[in-house]
């Protein structure tokens, strides 16, 4: 069975490597690529696909509004995998009834599954569109969820020298994770979080205030002091700590830098 699919990612790099692969993987022919959520939309209904390969994080539309999209236009959905630099979204992906997700960096072997589980619904006719109802209540009951969600204190706990201290979220430079441990540290102190996953303490933050720059890393974008041009075309953050820490952003992450900063 060979399946036509639409490729959208907002990376030149990431479509170039996954229309790579499905070539590998062969039994898929990619009719169209876009580089952004309305992009997605439009090729979506244009060309009617069996699959569509969309990144979650895009400007505008993200990944799961896509989706959102599709449904309030009435819009057949394809078979769905979602590409992400961030596991995080791997629940959200199937709460939507995706086929499968990537991680980024994409593999082969990976890619190969994801388009083998793609021709199973196919083949079952286990499309989207016999299960709309449940996508929408699933979509607008986590919309809901958000929109009434408590707000988040301004204050954060985090431990330091035995004690434990609150910490306006205003005064965090930034937050890291290594081996499991969470440190943040403000322009006067460190300490640790009790909070398992920098998932779990972003929830607790001002998401406008911060941005997670890499996978081991969430800044707050006031606490930038400067923006360090680094090794192929990458950057790192120099933070407003005492020590001047220089903070990666990874390269996933190096298009949302030029968006808040107009690099």
């Amino acid at each position: 069975m060979s399946l036509s699919a639409v490729i959208v990612d907002d990376e030149q790099l990431s479509r170039d490597v996954l229309a790579y692969l499905r070539k590998s993987v062969g039994d898929v022919d990619v009719v169209a690529q876009g580089a952004n959520g309305l992009d997605a939309v439009t090729l979506i209904k244009e060309h009617s696909p069996d699959l569509a390969f969309l990144d979650v994080q895009m400007p505008g539309l993200d990944g799961f509004g896509v989706i959102k999209r599709l449904i309030d236009k009435k819009i057949p959905l394809p078979q769905v995998v979602f590409a992400t630099a961030f596991d995080q979204y791997a629940v959200k992906a199937f709460e939507v009834n995706a086929v499968d997700y990537l991680l980024k960096p994409f593999d082969k072997k990976r890619v190969t599954q994801a388009v083998q589980k793609a021709k199973q619904r196919v083949a079952s006719k286990a499309a989207g569109t016999d299960k709309i109802a449940t996508l929408i209540d699933m979509l607008e009951a986590r919309q809901s969820e958000l929109s009434t969600k408590t707000p988040q204190t301004s204050k954060v706990l985090i431990k330091s020298t035995g004690r434990l201290f609150l910490v306006d979220q205003k005064e965090i430079c930034f937050a890291s994770i290594e081996d499991g441990v969470i440190s943040v540290v403000t322009p006067t102190m460190e300490g640790q979080s009790n909070c398992r996953t920098l998932e779990e303490l972003l929830e607790s933050l001002d998401q406008n205030l911060f941005w997670r720059a890499h996978r081991s890393y969430l800044v707050n974008i006031n606490r930038i002091k400067e923006v360090v041009p680094w090794f192929k075309s990458s950057y790192q953050l120099r933070m407003g700590d005492k020590n001047g820490t220089e903070v990666p952003v990874s390269r996933a992450q190096t298009k949302r830098l030029r968006e808040l900063f107009g690099l």
